[in-house]
């Protein structure tokens, strides 16, 4: 088959795929146009080898995919075009123009593994105790007081817990009862976990719903209220005050976030000797394969612990 026939047979089977997808699947039209650019793409790479959508391999796939990173695609794009050639390819293969489907086997390539930023434990402790200061100034209003320890409470929960932003300020009032050290959250997908709380946090929650309290707010059923529509504190308003408080005791504002404390938690807990599989379920995680990204962290320790006491790694005299 000549070179131009080849293109038109291939650019035929292009438009049965598409015409397909926008029948069955109800395909956007700016979905069918990404398709076509990309699988054009991919016939002219299979051309050029002297191959076709007819009879590429997995190899060959695997080449296109070294091809596109080579031309400086980032994983992610080239995870696109690698969902785009399955549908393809899976498309021949329900048609009978072949027999088999060489992308089933096919890897996606992998994303690099970006290390969450974490704070020390003495930043923390310095944003802990500039948040309790706060609290205990002279000369400030009560509503001033109460918003402080508003604050220095969700600081304290958040390194306390490690919750995501939207449970902790999502918490109903009832969530703290008495002296109970352990309280209920629903997490994503709606399941629940049990969370523990420590001293400080608890001695935190205590203060701020004694300053609740006398300020009469009316209680509601959340246990950091606000006057927005969800009826509760904004992930937004909470994570603009923390930056406030780390610009306050010199850290960077860039460097903090309720994300970034919740990875401290975690971090900070492996460093000190925690299982990674309880550190899972504290952080609710359902996949231990997302908790593994704090790997980086228990390999330190390892190689520490190896540095410090393995006889043979110790200096000879």
């Amino acid at each position: 088959m000549s070179d131009r026939a080849r293109r038109g047979a291939d650019a035929a089977l292009i438009e049965g795929f598409l015409e397909m997808m926008s029948a069955e699947r109800g395909a956007a039209s700016n979905t069918l146009s990404s398709y076509r650019r990309d699988l054009a793409d991919y016939t002219a790479f299979l051309s050029a080898r002297g191959s076709d959508p007819d009879h590429a391999g997995a190899e060959t796939i695997r080449d296109y995919l070294a091809d596109l990173e080579d031309r400086g695609f980032a994983a992610s794009s080239a995870s696109r075009r690698l969902s785009a050639l399955r549908q393809f390819h899976q498309y021949l293969f329900s048609e009978g123009i072949r027999g088999d489907d060489p992308s089933g086997i096919i890897d996606g390539p992998r994303r690099p593994v970006r290390l969450p930023g974490v704070l020390s434990e003495k930043d923390v402790e310095k944003l802990l105790e500039a948040a309790n200061a706060a609290v205990e100034a002279s000369g400030i209003s009560d509503r001033d007081r109460l918003r402080r320890a508003r604050m220095h409470t969700l600081v304290e929960m958040l390194y306390a817990t490690g919750l995501r932003v939207s449970e902790l300020v999502s918490l109903p009032t009832g969530a703290l009862r008495g002296e109970a050290r352990f309280f209920t959250v629903r997490g994503k997908g709606g399941h629940e976990r049990m969370v523990p709380l420590t001293e400080k946090a608890r001695q935190a929650a205590a203060r701020y719903l004694a300053l609740r309290a006398e300020a009469d707010t009316g209680g509601g059923p959340w246990l950091f209220p606000s006057f927005g529509e969800s009826g509760h504190l904004t992930r937004q308003a909470f994570a603009r005050d923390l930056k406030d408080l780390a610009v306050s005791v010199g850290i960077a504002a860039a460097k903090v976030s309720p994300h970034v404390l919740r990875h401290a938690f975690a971090s900070h807990l492996l460093q000190n000797g925690a299982d990674l599989r309880v550190v899972q379920q504290l952080l609710g995680h359902a996949d231990i394969s997302t908790t593994q990204i704090y790997t980086h962290v228990l390999e330190e320790r390892l190689r520490t612990l190896v540095t410090e006491h393995h006889p043979l790694a110790k200096e000879r005299g």
